[in-house]
C-alpha cells in the first residue's frame, strides 16, 4: 500500500495559474511560490468586497479517538466530489504546525486519494506564514523587555509581564525559564516561557482580521502586562502594532494550493483548536465563498469544540452563515467509544458500534441547535462490516438524518459522491442559523451555557479569582464570546469519559483575556500551550534519500 507522501509525490499537479484561472483569478493577481502553490493578492480580494457568495459547507466530527475520524480527508474529499457532481467547489483548511509533524500527530493535508498538494511543502515551510507569525510575536516580546530595559517609562512590573515568547516546534525544556540572567546588560531577570506558535494570539488575530487595518486595530489591542498599580499595558502602549502588522503583511494573504484531482483548496492559518478557535482564516474563507458555489471547511477537534467556536467565534466575528454540516465518524472511533480496545478494532462488533452511537447522537442534537442541517459522513475503513455501518446509518435516520458510507481515502472524489449529493440537499434546503448565545449575555453565563448546552454539564465550578476577574473585564469585554479550553476527548472535563455524559462537573481554572482577538478563554483542567515530543517521535524517521526526496514524512 502507497503511503500518503507516495501518493501525493505521484500526483500531476497543475500549474498554479491554472488553478487560479478556475476561479477567475488572474495570472496577475497571484504571487507564486513556485510552480504550485500562490498568495492571492489584497487588492484582488479587496475587489470581490460586495460580490455573491456561494454557501459555505463545514465538516466537523465526533469526540477525537486514537483510531481516527479523518476530519481533513473528509473536507478534501467531499470537495473533490463536489466537483465531480458538477458544483464548483473550493476547500478551505489550516495549515500545518512543524512542532506535530515532527511529533507524533502527523500533517494537515488529508490523506489517501484525498490529499491537498504540494504535500510536503504545506507540511513543511510552506509560504513563510507561521514564520512571520513568530517573528511578530516574538518582537513583541523583546519590546516588551527592551522597554523595561530602558527606564520602563510605562511603569510594568517584570513579575506581571504575561507575554510569552513562541517557536513553531515541541520542546517541553521551554516551558518554564528565567530571562534576562547575567547581570544589568542582559535585562531584568522574570520567570516566563515559551509556547508553540498556534497558540500565539497573533496566530488567532490573522485568523479573524478582515483586513490590514483591521489586523493592526487587533495587534494593538493585545494586552501583555500590568503595571505596577494593575493598569494594562497593550501592544499600542509599546508603539509596537506597526512593526508587527508590516512583517504580517504579506502572511495575510491566503495561500491557493490544489487538491489531488486539481480542484482550488485555500491553505491559510491554523491557530490551535483549545487555546483558540481552531478555524483557518477569515479572509481565505470569504475569498473562496466569492469565488464559488461551495466552500467546505473544517473546525478542529470534535463539534464539541470545534464546531462551537466556528459557529460562535467565527461567525459571529465574521458574519458567515454555514448553509450545512457534515459530522464525520468511523466505525472504529464509535467502537472505542463503545468500549473497545484499540487492537480489537478489526474485529466486527455491531453491538460495540451501537453501545458508542450516544456520541455520534449527541453531536447530532448539539449542531441542532444552530439549525443547519446535519449529514453523516462514515469515514470508511476496510475492517468495516456492512453491519456496523447499517447501525450507524439507522441510528442517523431514526432522528431524522442522512449518513452516507464515504471512501475517499482510497478512491478520492469518487468515493463522496453520495455524500456530496447529500450535502447539496441539504444545503439547498432554507434553514436559519442561531448563535448559542447573544453577545449581550455577561461572560460567566455564556460560559455557563455552552457547559450546560454543550457539554450537558450539571453545574459550572470556579474559584472566586476566576469570578472576580470575568466581573471585572465584563465592563469593557463583556461583548465578547467565550472560547473555552478543555480536553477534545470528552463532551466532559475528564478524557477518559467517552460517550454522552451527563451531570458531570466543569472546573473552570483560569481564564484569559485575548483582547486582540476578541474572545475570552475560560481553561478547564491543564491545557498544554508548548508541546513536548513523544520517546520516538516522527522526526526520528524523517530524512532524505540518494535523490534528495523527502521520506517518512507521512
Amino acid at each position: 500500500m502507497l503511503t500518503d507522501i507516495e501518493i501525493a509525490r505521484a500526483a500531476t499537479p497543475r500549474n498554479i495559474a491554472e488553478i487560479a484561472a478556475r476561479l477567475d483569478i488572474g495570472a496577475g493577481d497571484i504571487l507564486p511560490y513556485g510552480h504550485d502553490k500562490a498568495k492571492i493578492s489584497r487588492d484582488f480580494i479587496a475587489g470581490l468586497d460586495g460580490a455573491p457568495e456561494g454557501r459555505l459547507v463545514l465538516v466537523t466530527a465526533i469526540n477525537p479517538t486514537p483510531a481516527g475520524e479523518g476530519k481533513t480527508t473528509t473536507t478534501v474529499g467531499l470537495g473533490d466530489a463536489l466537483n465531480r457532481i458538477g458544483k464548483a467547489a473550493t476547500v478551505c483548511i489550516r495549515e500545518a504546525s512543524l512542532g506535530p509533524n515532527f511529533g507524533m500527530k502527523g500533517g494537515a493535508a488529508g490523506g489517501g486519494r484525498a490529499q491537498v498538494i504540494p504535500m510536503e511543502d504545506m507540511n513543511l515551510h510552506f509560504t513563510g506564514d507561521f514564520h512571520a507569525i513568530t517573528s511578530a510575536h516574538n518582537l513583541l516580546a523583546a519590546l516588551i523587555d527592551n522597554h523595561i530595559h530602558w527606564g520602563n517609562a510605562l511603569d510594568i512590573d517584570p513579575g506581571r509581564v504575561a507575554w510569552r515568547r513562541v517557536m513553531d516546534m515541541n520542546d517541553r525544556a521551554l516551558r518554564s525559564l528565567v530571562l534576562g540572567l547575567g547581570g544589568p546588560a542582559n535585562g531584568t531577570p522574570r520567570e516566563s516561557g515559551f509556547d508553540i506558535t498556534v497558540a500565539s494570539e497573533v496566530m488567532a488575530i490573522l485568523c479573524l482580521a478582515n483586513d490590514l487595518n483591521d489586523l493592526q486595530e487587533r495587534l494593538a489591542r493585545i494586552i501583555v502586562a500590568r503595571t505596577r498599580d494593575g493598569r494594562p499595558v497593550t501592544a499600542r502602549d509599546l508603539k509596537a502594532d506597526g512593526a508587527m502588522t508590516v512583517l504580517l503583511r504579506d502572511a495575510l494573504q491566503p495561500n491557493l494550493v490544489q487538491t489531488l484531482e486539481n480542484n482550488p483548496a485555500l491553505v491559510h492559518g491554523g491557530p490551535f483548536a483549545n487555546i483558540a478557535h481552531g478555524c483557518n482564516s477569515v479572509i481565505a474563507t470569504r475569498t473562496a465563498l466569492r469565488l464559488s458555489d461551495y466552500v467546505v471547511t473544517e473546525a478542529g477537534f470534535g463539534a464539541d469544540l470545534g464546531a462551537q467556536k466556528f459557529f460562535d467565534i467565527k461567525c459571529r466575528a465574521a458574519g458567515l452563515r454555514p448553509a450545512a454540516v457534515v459530522l464525520v465518524a468511523t466505525v472504529r472511533a464509535l467502537k472505542m467509544n463503545g468500549g473497545v480496545a484499540r487492537a480489537d478494532l478489526g474485529t466486527e462488533d455491531v453491538a460495540a458500534v451501537r453501545r458508542g452511537l450516544p456520541n455520534l447522537l449527541r453531536h447530532i442534537e448539539n449542531l441542532r441547535l444552530y439549525g443547519p442541517p446535519v449529514v453523516v459522513a462514515i469515514n470508511h475503513f476496510s475492517s468495516d462490516s456492512k453491519a456496523e455501518a447499517q447501525a450507524i446509518i439507522d441510528a442517523a435516520a431514526a432522528v431524522g438524518v442522512t449518513a452516507v458510507v464515504c471512501r475517499h481515502w482510497a478512491e478520492g472524489g469518487a468515493g463522496a459522491e453520495d455524500l456530496a449529493r447529500a450535502v447539496v440537499a441539504a444545503a439547498e434546503t432554507q434553514s436559519d442559523f442561531n448563535l448559542l448565545y447573544p453577545d449581550d449575555l455577561p461572560l460567566w453565563e455564556k460560559v455557563e451555557t455552552i457547559c450546560t448546552r454543550i457539554y450537558r454539564a450539571d453545574h459550572v465550578e470556579a474559584l472566586p479569582a476566576v469570578r472576580r476577574q470575568l466581573d471585572e473585564w465584563q465592563a469593557a469585554f463583556g461583548h465578547l464570546p467565550v472560547c473555552m479550553a478543555k480536553t477534545q476527548y470528552s463532551f466532559s472535563s475528564d478524557p477518559k469519559l467517552l460517550g454522552a455524559p451527563e451531570g458531570h462537573v466543569i472546573p473552570i481554572r483560569e481564564v484569559r483575556l485575548s483582547a486582540g482577538a476578541g474572545f475570552v478563554v475560560a481553561i478547564c483542567g491543564d491545557i498544554m500551550t508548548m508541546p513536548g515530543l513523544p520517546r520516538e517521535p516522527a522526526a526520528d524517521r524523517i530524512g532524505l534519500d540518494a535523490a534528495g526526496e523527502v521520506v517518512g514524512l507521512f
